[in-house]
């Protein structure tokens, strides 16, 4: 992991086409500010996982529906 100090109004780039910057300090908070191509997906981390985690639940409700339906000789997929 990179480690770096930036003060307000300076930022690093990641590539060359995403840069983050220090828009504001406020206590325990640091506000940034992310300039990426709009193809680029840029989540929270918390969210990332939740996105994650409900991936993996789909994928395992599906596995059990296909595992169902061979069972009993259906689709019950849809």
């Amino acid at each position: 992991m990179l480690v770096l100090s930036r003060r307000t109004g300076q930022g690093i780039r990641i590539g060359d086409s995403i840069r983050v910057t220090v828009v504001g300090v406020d206590g325990q908070f640091v506000r940034l500010g992310i300039e990426a191509p709009a193809s680029s997906k840029i989540l929270r981390e918390e969210l990332w996982h939740q996105v994650a985690k409900d991936n993996q639940e789909a994928a395992s409700a599906r596995a059990f529906a296909q595992a169902l339906a061979q069972v009993h000789g259906d689709d019950a997929t849809g």
